[in-house]
């Protein structure tokens, strides 16, 4: 624990972002840390809890009362280490990821929980800048090769586990770069990409393949990896979105939110938008229908491109804008969530239904749309509340169904559970298809970056299992 006495003696204290009217000028990170000695007292506030909640809250195991502690003691470079015990990759859930651990926090119960998720980013950060982060290299070989397709988090996390085991590891990946969501998906303003570079290097001396621009199931055949490789693990993502078949879908200027930030992030990196539509927000009149992540990134991006008006609005009700402790507590509750993006500068509206799209001359000019009622859970229209919205750009962001079965999956002829998600358990993660293993949201559907990295690393030790009997690697 930290100081016994340190949750009275000390407030919470959590990053700060850059003014909103300086970090809209561009696609930078905006947060600012917090300086040495206060983050000492931050972890000071780490309780002996007895139970500490916050471990069962993290689906990576985290073990955050021991490297709160160090925190406090100024023992970076032990709670850095504690940390890498776990999680493979923490300056990306130290920046992207909800935090359901300071939420489980007992400290929360009084809304005041250990600013985990900042002490966590601040640890790996301290250890990028002082060398001690280097490449674990095996210093031996099993001889065992494994394909991996799919760079994202789970990948990535499942590639540098099997790869410390000793194992030849080649990552597949259909886009240009390696990171999968990471790379394409998180906007720049959230996650920097040089994170994913410096950790790409890292792996790659540790002796992990990248091969992007591999398409597994296109330009590379799925016969060649059941032919070369002794284990194959999928962990493509769950890329099909959920889609709104309403009149006017096809009018131009609906499109599927990932479709838009992954343009954006393109942009920034300098590669060609391969798209025969380049979608800029620049002096239109937004909707972003979702009221999730994905939304709020559409927001912040379309915000810096200078959006005539911005609007995010969601199906559901609004949700309560406190949770009742005594039903919630430690589960992650649900309540109203203001992001950076909204602060920004958006509208948000809840419990309305898109009826159609209208436009003029195959171009969007506006919604139809109706407002609902959820008494006792039911959603009904509400009567007479129909209310048109001026659009120019309509972004669905109302997540996603599951993976693409056309090519790969569809070739290695594996099984899918009820919800269209590759079929494995989590005790062996493989499929029905000989060899072949699934993790992340390729197999438990969309979700968090912290369930992404567990699976990869749960994978990992069970195919190290597969291929050699038994296995060290930790789940």
């Amino acid at each position: 624990m930290g100081k016994p006495t340190g949750f009275m003696e000390f407030e919470r204290r959590e990053r700060t972002y850059a003014p909103v009217e300086d970090r809209i000028k561009d696609y930078d990170e905006f947060s600012v840390p917090l300086a040495g000695d206060e983050l000492a007292r931050q972890g000071a506030r780490c309780m002996d809890c007895g139970i500490p909640f916050c471990h069962n809250s993290c689906p990576v195991n985290n073990i955050i009362p021991e490297w709160n502690d160090l925190v406090y003691r100024g023992n970076f470079r032990s709670a850095l280490e504690v940390l890498h015990s776990t999680n493979n990759f923490p300056e990306f859930t130290g920046r992207i990821c909800p935090a359901p651990c300071e939420a489980g926090c007992t400290l929360n119960i009084t809304d005041e929980p250990v600013t985990i998720k900042t002490i966590e980013c601040a640890i790996v950060d301290r250890g990028w800048q002082e060398g001690w982060i280097q490449p674990e290299v095996p210093g031996f070989s099993t001889g065992k090769r494994v394909a991996i397709v799919g760079s994202g988090p789970a990948g990535m996390a499942c590639a540098q586990q099997l790869a410390r085991a000793g194992h030849r590891v080649m990552v597949y990946e259909k886009n240009t770069k390696i990171g999968g969501l990471l790379r394409y998906g998180i906007p720049d303003f959230k996650l920097s990409k040089h994170l994913i570079n410096r950790r790409m290097a890292q792996m790659q001396s540790e002796g992990v393949i990248f091969r992007a621009n591999s398409h597994v199931g296109v330009n590379v055949e799925v016969t060649d990896l059941l032919a070369d490789f002794d284990a194959i693990v999928l962990t493509g993502g769950s890329e099909l979105p959920r889609d709104l078949e309403v009149p006017g879908r096809d009018l131009d200027g609906v499109h599927f939110a990932m479709r838009y930030l992954t343009q954006q992030n393109r942009r920034n990196a300098g590669e060609p938008i391969s798209d025969d539509i380049d979608i800029t927000a620049t002096g239109k009149h937004v909707i972003v229908i979702g009221g999730g992540d994905t939304g709020s990134d559409c927001v912040g991006t379309a915000r810096r491109q200078g959006a005539a008006s911005i609007t995010q609005m969601e199906i559901m009700p609004k949700p309560p804008e406190k949770e009742n402790k005594g039903l919630t507590w430690p589960d992650w509750p649900m309540k109203l969530r203001t992001s950076s993006s909204h602060e920004e500068g958006c509208e948000r509206d809840w419990s309305i239904a898109t009826k159609a799209f209208q436009g003029q001359d195959g171009k969007l000019t506006g919604l139809q749309c109706v407002r609902l009622d959820w008494a006792d859970g039911k959603m009904t229209e509400v009567e007479s509340s129909e209310f048109e919205l001026k659009a120019d750009l309509v972004f669905l962001a109302m997540g996603f169904l599951n993976p693409v079965h056309d090519g790969m999956l569809d070739g290695l002829d594996v099984e899918y559970d009820g919800r269209g998600n590759v079929n494995a358990d989590t005790e062996h993660y493989k499929t029905s298809a000989d060899k072949v293993f699934a993790a992340g949201d390729m197999r438990r559907g969309q979700s968090l970056v912290v369930w992404a990295i567990r699976e990869g690393r749960q994978c990992a030790s069970a195919i190290d299992e597969f291929l050699m009997g038994s296995t060290t690697l930790p789940r």
